[in-house]
């Protein structure tokens, strides 16, 4: 296939070019000054994707790493990184916002581009590691003298053919690959396609080790990619097993496909419903015919990074919670919006209980097991094989009565809920069914409609985007 019309929509145009590292150099130029103006023994250096060309038409945000001496105590690094990421901003006009990794950063918004200002030492091998972030100067080394020219278009390819099957991006909320990740994959296999032939016939653990450590059987993850810069780190270790199987499927379908206007497709953005009605997602849910549960509340202030996996993992103890008082789950997920409120949504085969439940006690064979049973459930007992057995009232016997339980103060204790959620949860939380929620007359007003609308789509019919 010759991807000359795709690489002429996504490559950075010569104006784009020019703007962004003329920005850049300015920015770095001004930070070296005030460093060496300040007597501060430090350097500004650019990068991440723009420093190694292979940032995406209209993607290209600005990393800038101001690097200090390893003897820089680290408090002083992050006040004296802090400091310096604000007075370059303000001398650009840009707005700026704190943000944290493994220690706070700088994100300024200058001339219509997101630059992060990021303190890091500096260091010449992984085994000089302080901080997480450290690890960045090697890997921009790393990819500039290994990655050839012509291939940076190949990683272009890769990168839009992941963004558009949503496997593009290592942060929680995607578990997908991340953009060195990327690179390093082009620099394995050579090209795109070559990539995408292997890739159809990965298994689980595959091992890439372009410098040949050795040391790939050492980690137990879908996909082993030995950081050449780092022999004890997996790239791959965020990439999450459904993200690698969608990335597999996607493979094989479009190298099975024929035509290339189809091949096209998957570089593009799914051609679904220009708008989405709330009516056609009701009417999907009632074919369905399941009882699905709407968990709304309000979120804290914190990073997306922070957000998600709390999320995730207060949605999933309360979905496998309801599944251990016998409500099957026949799907569930989570909707933020990153900023105001969080859904949660459940999606029940088994919605409703009988009274009674069969609860069972001890083995018969043993007469004091069995006595202490009896004195603690009374005696109205009986058998059943060689079990002790009791019939009693169902504490539960709907979904809603679990939830409406365990969101409490006194009772939030039974599932594992992120740390950051839950007092609000707890405070703010609304629970309907989906159909109330949806053909509620607000709902047609709220500013998240139509990305929730889009959401809800995808989870009645989850992997579009992975076959064209």
């Amino acid at each position: 296939m010759n991807y000359k019309t795709i690489l002429n929509e996504i490559q950075p145009t010569t104006k784009e070019k020019e703007q962004i590292h003329t920005l850049s150099n300015n920015l770095i130029k001004y930070l070296n000054r005030i460093l060496k103006e300040q007597n501060i023994n430090a350097e500004a250096l650019l990068v991440g994707s723009v420093a190694k060309n292979t940032f995406l038409r209209g993607k290209s945000d600005i990393d800038i790493f101001i690097n200090f001496p390893l003897s820089t105590p680290m408090d002083q690094l992050k006040e004296l990184g802090l400091k310096l990421g604000y007075q370059c901003s303000e001398e650009f006009n840009g707005k700026a916002e704190e943000h944290y990794a493994s220690h706070p950063y700088l994100t300024s918004c200058i001339d219509g581009y997101d630059i992060d200002f990021v303190p890091c030492y500096k260091i010449k091998s992984a085994k000089q590691l302080k901080s997480a972030v450290d690890r960045t100067l090697l890997h921009t080394k790393y990819i500039t003298s290994h990655l050839k020219e012509e291939q940076k278009s190949e990683v272009l390819l890769l990168k839009k053919f992941m963004s558009e099957i949503k496997t593009y991006g290592s942060e929680f909320k995607v578990g997908g690959f991340a953009g060195y990740l990327c690179e390093l994959l082009i620099l394995k296999y050579g090209t795109f396609e070559k990539l995408l032939e292997n890739a159809q016939n990965w298994n689980y653990g595959t091992i890439i080790d372009l410098e040949d450590y050795g040391t790939g059987k050492n980690f137990n993850d879908p996909l082993i990619t030995i950081d050449p810069t780092d022999e004890n780190r997996n790239v791959g270790a965020a990439l999450r097993l459904e993200k690698m199987v969608d990335f597999i499927i996607a493979s094989r379908n479009f190298l099975d496909e024929t035509n290339n206007d189809k091949k096209s497709d998957y570089f593009k953005p799914l051609n679904k419903k220009q708008k989405i009605s709330t009516s056609e997602i009701l009417k999907k849910f009632k074919d369905r015919e399941t009882h699905t549960l709407l968990l709304k509340f309000e979120i804290p202030e914190i990073p997306p990074d922070s957000l998600h996996p709390q999320l995730n993992k207060t949605m999933e103890s309360i979905t496998e919670k309801l599944e251990t008082k016998d409500f099957s789950i026949f799907k569930s997920d989570y909707w933020t919006d990153e900023n105001k409120l969080a859904l949660f949504i459940f999606e029940l085969n088994v919605y409703k209980q009988s009274k009674y439940i069969i609860h069972e006690g001890p083995k018969i064979w043993s007469k004091k097991s069995c006595d202490n049973f009896k004195n603690y459930r009374g005696d109205k007992l009986y058998s059943i094989d060689d079990l002790l057995v009791l019939t009693k009232e169902r504490k539960f016997k709907t979904p809603e009565s679990y939830i409406n339980y365990i969101l409490t103060n006194e009772n939030i204790h039974n599932i594992k809920i992120g740390k950051n959620l839950k007092d609000l949860i707890i405070a703010t939380y609304d629970l309907d069914l989906i159909e109330n929620f949806l053909s509620n007359k607000n709902f047609e007003n709220y500013s998240f409609k139509k990305d929730f609308l889009n959401f809800l789509d995808d989870f009645i019919y989850p992997k579009q985007y992975v076959k064209r």
